[in-house]
């Protein structure tokens, strides 16, 4: 990253902003951040998983960011208890720009009748409101970005361009929405008569609770009488499917390209890995894990960690897996032992 008015600083200083602790000189010089590949002298750059420890020997950072679990390296550290989360803070503040948000009104957008708007809110060019919709306090509507009828979206929400929010849908407050995506579209509903697809009324609604985050290009159906529900604290990758009236609950993980079909519930902490499909009227339980590319087929208890095509406990497939790795040298002891069976049959017969 680029020098600014934050930096140079003494490491030491730049701890003291993290609540981190320095092992090693205090008095090095930051310049500024950076990944630890790309890093150079002056800069400082962090490591938050352990399988990249080996790059602290080769890395031409001056200084790390590291776990309290990590006690000495070949350079200066600072022990914070997240550094991934203690980077993120040092980001913002070396780019306050980052932050700068758009502010009034634009006179290109269009406003319908009735529309409430909070204390600060801002709104694009080409964003439309319509009727009866409210907007918090603070809430940033981007450019192109359609709020349908009687839509409520809470306090500090940022709508980034291009997002489609369909009527009567509700959104806390603190919740991000990233361009493309579409909350509140009709749910797949269909009865089949005589072979013709007749579509079935979706009239319920999306909520979407507060601090939730939703990636770009991610659809979210309207339920077809109730709610379709993103619990509270949720994050939801680009490219996510969520069906007609399943329930999200709060904290929980979907990667990118999974897909959740109608009427399945997920407790609170799930995490979807990329592309897992998850079938319809399912439920899965507290802190379940569901590795990539899975299919979800059956309810599954909380605590479970699954994997495969069907979703099975995630040990019992790795067992699976390490045997069909051994299975071309197991296919030719069967061959042979059936060659040696048939010339003991042939024996038998002439004995």
């Amino acid at each position: 990253m680029k020098r600014n008015g934050l930096f140079p600083r003494r490491l030491a200083e730049v701890a003291r902003w993290v609540g981190g602790t320095v092992v090693g000189d205090g008095e090095t010089r930051i310049t500024g951040l950076c990944g630890i590949k790309e890093a150079g002298r002056g800069h400082l750059t962090f490591i938050a998983n352990s399988k990249y420890l080996p790059l602290l020997e080769s890395t031409r950072a001056s200084a790390v960011l590291t776990s309290r679990q990590i006690h000495s390296a070949p350079l200066p550290i600072i022990q914070t208890e997240d550094p991934s989360l203690a980077f993120s803070k040092l980001a913002s503040l070396a780019n306050p720009d980052l932050e700068q948000r758009p502010r009034g009104i634009s006179p290109k957008a269009v406003i319908g009748k009735k529309v409430r708007l909070g204390a600060g809110v801002a709104i694009q060019p080409f964003a439309v409101i319509e009727d009866g919709a409210e907007i918090g306090d603070r809430t940033v509507i981007y450019a192109g970005c359609t709020v349908g009828r009687n839509v409520r979206i809470g306090n500090d929400c940022l709508i980034y361009p291009h997002v489609s929010i369909r009527e009567k849908v509700e959104i806390g407050h603190r919740v991000i929405v990233h361009p493309g995506t579409v909350i509140g579209s009709d749910g797949f509903g269909f009865a089949t008569v005589q072979g013709i697809h007749h579509k079935i009324p979706q009239t319920g609604t999306v909520v979407v609770e507060d601090d939730v985050e939703i990636g770009a290009n991610v659809t979210i159906d309207r339920a077809r009488f109730g709610k379709t529900v993103i619990g509270k604290g949720t994050k939801v990758d680009n490219l996510v499917q969520i069906a007609h009236n399943v329930v999200v609950g709060p904290n929980c993980i979907l990667v990118a390209q999974s897909g959740i079909s109608g009427s399945t519930v997920l407790g609170k902490n799930v995490v979807l890995a990329g592309q897992v499909g998850v079938a319809g009227h399912l439920t899965l339980g507290d802190n379940v894990m569901v590795g990539a590319q899975s299919g979800v087929t059956k309810s599954i208890p909380a605590g479970s960690r699954v994997w495969g095509l069907p979703a099975r406990p995630i040990s019992r497939v790795k067992r699976v897996h390490a045997v069909l790795q051994k299975l071309p040298e197991l296919y030719q002891k069967v061959e042979e032992l059936e060659k040696l069976l048939k010339a003991k049959k042939r024996r038998n017969r002439r004995g």
